[in-house]
Formats: structure tokens, sequence, C-alpha cells
């Protein structure tokens, strides 16, 4: 089987869709098949030369939606190739763009929204909601229409995402979904990091490591944290991006309660860093407003992490039913609530917590399972080849 898989980006640091991507090419070469990606970076782009898959870099796309007229001759000319197409954005232009010729060539289509049609967008955004109205009648909505299989990885979101748009007309599928099991020198990485926060020393801590964005509850993290660990002995790393530069607003009320060196902000963790910042930490914090799956927060159960998330992470179900983590709702009061339920555990509760989350990924999330999963939905749909 040969698969294009059509996604705006392939940076890792975009986030889940394009690390997802990256796996199933990765396990798809291992199984016997071929999986490429097609996208609108800019061929140039020095991740491309990293990352060990392939990719066809038709950009750079025009910001905001990755428009190139690159994308449709490519896939005119190259699509007919491949068994199946599988479309990992609703919103941008690469979608749409390549949807019309690879419907005239009568090749088998599927979706896979990655959490694009959470109703949260719609309640938090009203204005683009009417602009993404627009779009959905014209671009979207004809290609989960016409798609064989709109694929959902929880029901939660598969649930989630009737309440968006109309019209709606999806054949729906829910796959498991993980992330690889992490391969990694244990004494390479802690060092990696403490390089990185050499000011936090032998201090314990809690990790966020995530986009810093107000979409994830990093003010009520912060707002929490000064609440309800104000006399404890732990610290509090939040790693990520700044996209919208709301840091100065969190370093703003950490020193307004006076924990403001006790907060630290290393920026994005890569590689070694990152995993190192997991080994280190007493627990996983993510109070987020939306998650369709969260990926950190498989990776910290995969290393025997316990999880402290809000019930909008999606998987908050199944990281409740393993034990592995504590949930809670995504208001301050909430995010209070994770903090002073884990404070009051013993160190023996919270090694159980992270022993149940280490099973609770092996069962739910690990990487592979979700790509023989992904590959048993989509292969009954592609058409032999004349």
């Amino acid at each position: 089987m040969k698969i294009l898989q059509v996604i705006s980006t392939m940076n890792p640091s975009s986030g889940g869709p394009a690390n997802w991507v990256l796996t199933c090419c990765r396990e798809m070469e291992r199984m016997g098949h071929v999986s490429e990606a097609l996208t609108v970076d800019d061929p140039q782009d020095a991740f491309l030369k990293e990352i060990g898959v392939k990719v066809h870099a038709v950009g750079p796309g025009s910001k905001p939606f990755g428009y190139t007229p690159k994308l449709k001759s490519w896939v005119r000319k190259n699509a007919r190739e491949y068994d199946i197409v599988i479309f990992h954005t609703i919103w941008d232009y690469c979608t749409p763009g390549s949807y019309y010729q690879v419907k005239r060539l009568g090749i088998p289509m599927v979706t896979f929204p990655h959490g694009m049609l959470d109703p949260y967008f719609n309640r938090n955004f009203p204005l683009k909601r009417l602009k993404k109205q627009l779009y959905w009648n014209w671009g979207a909505a004809p290609v989960i229409r016409d798609s064989v299989l709109t694929l959902f990885t929880t029901e939660e979101e598969k649930i989630l995402a009737r309440e968006s748009f109309r019209p709606y007309q999806p054949k729906e599928h829910v796959i498991s979904y993980g992330v690889p099991d992490p391969q990694f020198d244990c004494a390479e990485a802690r060092i990696a990091f403490f390089q990185t926060v050499p000011v936090l020393g032998n201090k314990r801590y809690l990790l966020y490591l995530s986009r810093i964005h107000p979409k994830k509850g990093c003010d009520l993290l912060v707002q929490a944290f000064a609440h309800e660990m104000k006399e404890s002995d732990l610290d509090l790393v939040i790693a990520g991006p700044d996209e919208t530069g709301i840091i100065p607003q969190l370093q703003a009320i950490a020193q307004k309660v006076g924990i403001a060196d006790r907060i630290h902000f290393p920026g994005m963790l890569k590689g070694n860093q990152k995993w190192g910042a997991y080994l280190g930490a007493e627990a996983f914090i993510l109070p987020s407003h939306q998650e369709n799956f969260g990926q950190v927060v498989a990776e910290a159960m995969a290393l025997s992490r316990p999880v402290l998330i809000s019930d909008k992470v999606n998987i908050f179900r199944e990281v409740s039913a393993s034990g592995g983590g504590l949930v809670e709702p995504d208001t301050l009061a909430g995010t209070r609530s994770l903090l002073r339920r884990f404070s009051n555990l013993t160190p023996d509760q919270r090694s159980q917590i992270g022993a149940a989350a280490r099973i609770g990924f092996e069962t739910h999330f690990e990487g592979t399972k979700s790509i023989i999963d992904f590959v048993a939905a989509v292969s009954p749909h592609v058409k032999p080849k004349s």
C-alpha cells in the first residue's frame, strides 16, 4: 500500500499531527508499506533534512492559509501513484487544493481532523467561526462528505465534532492514537535538561510542556500554583514556545505573589532536553481548555510520570481509568484541586500512580498499536490498480 499524507507542515515543533505522521511514515515502512508526505513547507527548511522520511515540500505557502500554486500541479502530476490520500488538516489550503484533483482521479480519500472540529474554537472565537463557516461550505465539507472515512482519536472527539458545522456528513471511525515508546540515554537526557535550566539544581519540580498559549490554561496554572504551592518545596517548569507573548503576563502574576524565582520558562525543549525534563519531574500537568489528544500527556505516562490534567483533554477518561493521573475541570478551582490532591499524596502513592501511568500508556497510547489500527482502518478502502 502506498499512502500520501497531505499536511500543511512536517515540522516536528508544530505539534501532534506532524509528529503522528512522522511516526506513521516510519512504522509503515517497517510494515512493508510506503507512506510519504505532501506539504507546503519550504523545500529549504532545515528540519526536512533531519526527520528521515520522504516529504514532497512544494512551498513556501503564503500565510495564513499556506497557498501555493505549485500544490495543484504537483498533485496533478503525481497523485495517481498513490493508493489512498489522507488529509490531516481542515482549514489550510493544502486540503482543498489537493482534493478536487484527487477526486477527479478516483483515488480514495480519508480525512483526519486532529481535533480541528472541536466546538471550543467556535465558542471562544465567534468571528473566526463565521469566517470558517463560509470556508466550510466550499473547502472542508465536500472533503469530509467524499472521504471514505473521517478518523477520530477518541469517542469524545467524534461526539464533539458533530456540534461544529453544517452540513456535516462524515463516515466516522475511531482509531487508537499514540506516540512512540521513547528511546534515549537517561543519563545524557538528565544532563541536557540540567544544562538548559541550571538554576533548578537538585530542586523538585512539576512540569508543563506544551505551547504557552491561553488555550492551554497556563494562566490558571500559575495562579493555582501561587495559591496551593506557596509553602511547598516544589518549583514549576513551564516549557514551550510562547506563541502569543503571554510569558510576561505569567511572570507578573508570579512576581505579585512572591514566587517568581520558583517558576522557570526555558523555552521549547527538544530531544534529550525534553526527555530529561520528563525524567526529573515529580508530575506532569496540563490544565488545558481544549486538547484533542495530548501527545505530551502520553509521553509523560510512557516515562511513568503521574499526569495532572483537565477534563478538556480528550483522553481524560483513559487516563482516569488507568489510575495514571488526576483529572479536574479546566477552571482555577479545578487546577488548584489538581495541585492540592497531588500534594496530599504520599511518596508511595505517587510511585503507584506513576507505575499505573506506564501501564496506561502501553494499553492505550503506544504508537505502534496506533499505526496498526490506522492501517487496518484504511486498507479495506484501497482500490486495486488496474
